[in-house]
């Protein structure tokens, strides 16, 4: 397990981050992060986010014995984020109305963030046992996407929340690599009206976890149902 766990620690950080535009690569984010060496040529904000999304990493295993999803949680896992980056606004819901860029839908205005936030919660504790785990943490990420409750740092917040859900329930962190993110970006604003292709991209991140980390430690893959529900392996 902690293997398992240092090894996502970057993936998931480098993934993440570099999704948002972050320019450290894959191994500039090992040796920061394993060796605390400093990187050269890279921007402070740079060095600051690997660093910040690894400690939110780390507090999202803390909570891995609850399986509470609220706003309390949220708040502290953006704050690690951002307090050394834009503490005026860590921890903190946006009081501005953003868009988001390239997208045709407009987001939750600020003075509706609370009752929508709220909601979202309620949602995840009333309905989250009729989902397959996989569906629920792809549903949660794409609701929590179009309430966009931050100024900045929704993206990283709600991956990190999508992968704090699955490994709640057993499964791997869904990594999403750079290399998808007009895949990605793609399916979340067409998920606006059928959300079925975006749940199916974050199954098929899933399944490739598990086959990497089959591969990892050469494990061979077993045989697999085929659709949601072959989730589960036989």
């Amino acid at each position: 397990m902690e293997k398992i766990k240092a090894y996502y620690r970057i993936g998931l950080t480098w993934t993440s981050n570099a999704l948002e535009g972050n320019s450290l690569i894959e191994s500039e984010t090992k040796v920061l992060l394993e060796d605390g060496l400093t990187i050269g040529g890279r921007s402070l904000r740079d060095v600051l986010e690997v660093a910040a999304h690894a400690k939110a990493y780390g507090f999202m295993f803390t909570l891995l014995k609850s399986r509470r999803i609220d706003e309390e949680m949220v708040l502290y896992m953006h704050r690690l984020f951002y307090w050394n980056i834009e503490p005026d606004y860590a921890g903190r819901y946006r009081d501005i109305q953003v868009i988001i860029t390239g997208s045709h839908y407009s987001i939750t205005p600020p003075d509706r963030l609370d009752k929508e936030m709220r909601g979202l919660f309620e949602w995840a504790a009333k309905v989250r046992e009729r989902f397959h785990p996989v569906e629920f943490a792809a549903e949660l990420h794409r609701r929590f996407v179009y309430i966009h409750p931050f100024k900045d740092g929704n993206g990283k917040v709600v991956r990190l929340l999508m992968n704090f859900a699955l490994i709640q329930d057993g499964y791997l962190p869904a990594v999403i690599p750079p290399i998808l993110r007009k895949d990605y970006v793609f399916l979340l604003e067409r998920a606006h009206r059928e959300a079925h292709d975006f749940i199916e991209f974050i199954a098929e991140r899933e399944l490739e976890s598990q086959k990497e980390i089959l591969r990892l430690f050469q494990i061979p893959f077993p045989k697999m149902e085929s659709g949601m529900s072959g989730m589960e392996l036989k």
